[in-house]
């Protein structure tokens, strides 16, 4: 038995339908005309793109999807096809993959189990389907599957007991640290158990907060990978599921997995919605450094431009290492002053500022500090960044990490101001992390940066440890607490100190009002903020945590 298939990894645009046909044409055509493919394999949803949300509420976009479909159907003739799409039928709106040959769809079939958990709500959408689908190429019979239905062993034994000598599964699987292990563990034990070959197809590219890393591979009966194709790239190419020569990607380590994401996180989200460029927000410390770089890395020097906004408290460290970065990345850099519309505003509120009380913290250190006068230095930065985004079209990149964005460590309207996060969803101690990996490759960030105390320099001296724990301490009180919904007793029951963690987990709670205004972020945990963690800005629940 032989069959040669091809994995079209491939980045579709969401809701651009005929653009998105011309892709699936296009790489159809490679794979018959060059390598030789008999059946070719794409993502789930490959038409609409994943996921579409809300544009399945327009009947206009199944119409056009209906028509990119016989547009396929009558360009890619001499070959066999299984495309994402949805469809409606007489119980609704299905989730569809459809078998084209012989210049027509053939076949269609429904996922049966539609993900409503996490980043995931299918059934908000789509009716479940019920039967399996087997197609038959070159003699070769084909179960037909869809993401979600390798998760349980039901839908492949009921493709196996239709006949099928072979599964392939379309997916769009959103990337997350440690999923491949996951996948590879689930996909060989439906190979073992059914006695096939499993081909898992999957999307690449990135879609608002979702990155999708591609991964695709081929599982013998025996369950063991034959084919892996590359993470973060597109990709066509061919695998015989029983035998023979096919690509063997190796996976990236976490940290290069992490850093990638990243990367083609931001490449996706600017080029996708058209912006020629971002300017970011440099101060010589090292969230934006790692910003910087995952920019340039992303887009390109050219298209990066990075402002220097200091005042009386930025050192002049600070000043000579956010220069040295720019230099050694090719980067245009500018300084722009914040002590002429900072002094304007305190000149501006003195009236009013008079005796009134004073703003303060129930944040960590000894003593309670103002912080007005420190989120006005934000917010002359946030404005004149926007400024500079208006004017030449660039985004902002905000450079605000996971571990700030939890416990409301960020100003609203100040450096949360900005188009996109590229590590809203990065930690503090994966910031380092991230940012030695990258010099590992090729130094960009300055030493100095990755060793010196982290501070907002927004007062004197100040520093982040003033009002916050070690991110040694933070960092794990916020993954068992935002990640895995652990309570305060179960966390200090794990070692850490009841007063820090108290604190710790006040503080999340009460600044989802900020968590709600901030831009997207890409998503490379198992719970960032946004989809997949919904909490009620007005609660009483943070009230009784101990």
């Amino acid at each position: 038995m032989g069959l040669k298939l091809a994995l079209v990894q491939c980045n579709p645009l969401v809701g651009d339908v005929e653009n998105n046909a011309r892709l699936v044409i296009e790489r159809a055509t490679y794979a018959r005309d060059e390598l030789g493919a008999q059946l070719v394999v794409l993502p789930e949803l490959v038409l609409t793109g994943y996921p579409p949300e809300d544009l399945l509420l327009r009947a206009s976009l199944l119409e056009r999807v209906e028509a990119a479909l016989a547009m396929v159907a009558a360009e890619t003739p001499g070959v066999a096809l299984v495309v994402g799409a949805p469809y409606r039928d007489a119980q609704g709106l299905r989730n569809g993959a459809h078998f084209i040959q012989y210049g027509a769809v053939q076949a269609r079939y429904a996922k049966c189990r539609l993900p409503n958990y996490n980043v995931f709500d299918e059934k908000r959408y789509f009716v479940e389907g019920t039967q399996p689908c087997v197609v038959t190429v070159d003699g070769v019979r084909v179960g037909v599957l869809i993401c979600e239905d390798l998760w349980f062993p039901e839908p492949a034994q009921s493709a196996c007991a239709a006949g099928a000598d072979l599964l392939v599964g379309l997916n769009a699987s959103p990337f997350r640290l440690g999923q491949d292990a996951a996948r590879e563990a689930v996909l060989s034990q439906r190979a073992r158990e059914n006695g096939v070959a499993v081909v898992y197809v999957n999307q690449v590219g990135g879609q608002d907060e979702l990155l999708f890393d591609g991964a695709s591979m081929v599982l013998n009966p025996a369950g063991e990978v034959i084919c892996r194709l590359p993470s973060f790239a597109e990709r066509t190419a061919l695998c015989d599921p029983w035998g023979g020569a096919c690509e063997r990607a190796a996976l990236p380590d976490p940290d290069e997995a992490c850093y990638e994401a990243l990367v083609l996180g931001v490449r996706d989200y600017v080029r996708k919605n058209g912006f020629p460029g971002v300017v970011v927000g440099l101060s010589g410390g090292i969230d934006s450094a790692l910003t910087l770089v995952l920019a340039v890395d992303a887009l390109g020097a050219d298209s990066v431009m990075a402002v220097m906004m200091p005042s009386r408290y930025t050192a002049d460290m600070s000043r000579e290492d956010a220069r040295r970065e720019c230099e050694r990345l090719g980067v245009e850099v500018h300084e722009l002053s914040i002590e002429p519309p900072f002094n304007a505003f305190l000149e501006s509120l003195a009236s009013l500022f008079g005796d009134a009380p004073r703003n303060t913290t129930e944040e960590f250190g000894d003593a309670p500090r103002n912080t007005t006068e420190e989120n006005i230095q934000a917010r002359c930065r946030g404005v004149m960044l926007m400024a500079l985004s208006n004017k030449t079209g660039r985004m902002v990149l905000t450079t605000g990490n996971k571990s700030e964005m939890a416990v409301g460590y960020a100003t609203l309207y100040g450096d949360m101001a900005g188009g996109f996060a590229p590590l809203k969803d990065v930690p503090k101690t994966l910031v380092y992390r991230l940012a030695h990996w990258r010099n590992s490759r090729a130094q960009a960030i300055p030493e100095r940066v990755l060793t010196r105390p982290p501070s907002a320099e927004l007062a004197p001296d100040q520093k982040d440890s003033d009002s916050l724990p070690s991110y040694e301490v933070l960092d794990p009180i916020l993954e068992r607490f935002v990640e895995r919904d652990w309570s305060v007793a179960q966390i200090v029951a794990d070692g850490y100190p009841r007063e820090v963690v108290e604190r710790v987990a006040s503080l999340v709670l009460r600044n989802e009002y900020k968590r709600r205004q901030a831009p997207p972020g890409v998503r490379i945990s198992g719970r960032a903020f946004g989809k997949d963690r919904r909490y009620p800005i007005t609660s009483g629940y943070g009230r009784s945590l101990s």
